[in-house]
């Protein structure tokens, strides 16, 4: 058996290689003399040449640039023109498609000139044409388009709120729909009556298209009275600005139009694929597990969800179970998969997956035999140059030799420079896909 730390690496990046995005839309988007075809991810559809006028691209996110590539390939001379947000230093084009630098986590004028490209496109399609959309995690950030009277500013200092209270995606995801002129099927509702077929690659627990990216094309189930009682609950609503409180207050008393709710006719025409998600992934690592010579795999889909500290507290009660009821020199993997959350209470540097691990290293202190690492598919951990970090149970031990306290630094929300100093980061660069985060534990049984 290779090293704890090098198995558990090379499973996480098996992982990221199975949702290649640019892999991802050549297998669900082709094209022959006859016309194009999407399959796969839960949709099919076959449209002839004959059918179609022109073409539009349009999306984006944190992997916008490698999915309108393959686009754009496989749609080589048909694209008529197109817009993408991508990640800052991936702009630029190709051929009729501009390739807009846009903000992440926060919105910026890249985010909103691509969104104001986007809406200009689709609502000159018409009903022979056929609007292709490539969405990615990070795209509720990076396509901005704050609703009449709401500023810029007042929108994002809403989101910096929520970043701060540990919300959710999903309470993320409700708020910007309705602090938006593209969430929440209202790109789907300005390209009415053309075609639209989206291509998603998910980075949300259950893969839910409406929580994609905020859902532009497709039927929100949230209203604004949904949005309100986030805001409401997580103790935001009196601190929001007073122009976001009197949008939201609007439409909960139906001043102004709701998102377009399922089986609204604007949406009749649009057919949604979820090409890769946290499962692809976490499958794929299961897989280069049992090839690498694990006994034992077990994945717990969704697993990652709630307080990072927390969620890694039962982690390792997970794999102390699986380690103690496994035969002599057998060793258990166990790879969990989502998205867990910081209520940030220290001014320290780290992220969610940071935070994860340097919890688990307090949990597994002298347990010999276990390991853990937990990472962004993205390559990205919060506002770090890290992907995540790796620890066992020697972590607080080292940690000691250098006068470091895990406790303290978890107090402080201070992952970063605790796991920089033991050289335990995992640094894969951005990896151009992102479908949430990996947890793998691994432990032998003595």
């Amino acid at each position: 058996m290779v090293p704890a730390r090098s198995l558990l690496t090379n499973l996480f990046l098996e992982a990221v290689a199975s949702v290649d995005p640019a892999r991802l839309v050549r297998v669900a988007l082709r094209r022959d003399l006859e016309g194009i075809a999407l399959s796969g991810g839960g949709a099919s559809s076959i449209l002839p040449w004959s059918s179609v006028e022109r073409i539009f691209l349009v999306g984006g996110g944190k992997a916008g640039r490698p999915m309108a590539q393959a686009a754009a390939a496989a749609l080589a001379g048909k694209v008529a023109a197109g817009a993408i947000a991508v990640p800052k230093g991936e702009g630029g084009s190709l051929d009729a498609v501009r390739l807009i630098e846009s903000g992440h986590p926060l919105p910026d004028e890249g985010s909103r000139e691509a969104a104001r490209a986007m809406l200009d496109l689709v609502s000159r399609a018409g009903e022979k044409d056929l609007v292709i959309a490539l969405i990615s995690g990070g795209g509720s950030a990076m396509i901005s388009a704050p609703p009449e009277g709401v500023s810029s500013s007042d929108k994002e200092e809403v989101f910096r709120l929520l970043l701060r209270s540990g919300a959710d995606i999903t309470e993320f995801n409700t708020v910007r729909k309705h602090l938006s002129r593209v969430k929440g099927g209202r790109l789907a509702q300005a390209a009415h009556p053309a075609r639209v077929w989206a291509l998603m690659l998910s980075d949300v627990p259950g893969d839910d298209p409406s929580v994609i990216a905020s859902g532009p094309f497709s039927p929100d189930p949230a209203t604004y009275g949904d949005a309100r009682k986030v805001l409401v609950e997580r103790t935001l609503y009196d601190a929001i600005p007073d122009a976001v409180r009197a949008h939201i207050e609007a439409g909960a008393s139906g001043r102004i139009p709701e998102t377009p709710k399922p089986g609204d006719p604007v949406l009749e025409r649009v057919s949604l694929a979820v090409i890769g998600s946290n499962r692809v992934a976490i499958d794929a690592a299961a897989d280069a597990a049992r090839k690498g010579g694990v006994d034992t795999v077990r994945i717990l889909p969704g697993f990652l969800r709630g307080e990072a500290r927390e969620c890694a507290c039962a982690f390792i009660k997970v794999l102390r179970t699986a380690q103690e009821s496994a035969s002599p020199g057998k060793t258990v993997a166990l790879i969990a998969g989502g998205e867990t959350t910081v209520t940030v209470r220290g001014k320290g540097k780290g992220g969610r997956n940071q935070e994860f691990v340097l919890s688990a290293a307090v949990e597994m202190d002298g347990l010999p035999g276990m390991a853990v690492l937990s990472c962004g598919t993205d390559g990205i951990d919060g506002p770090t140059d890290c992907a995540g970090a790796f620890a066992d149970g020697t972590t607080c031990s080292r940690a000691a030799a250098h006068a470091l306290s895990p406790a303290n630094h978890l107090d402080r929300n201070d992952a970063y420079p605790f796991f920089q100093a033991l050289s335990d980061h995992i640094v894969t660069g951005p990896t151009g896909t992102n479908v949430t985060d990996i947890a793998i534990g691994i432990v032998v049984r003595t």
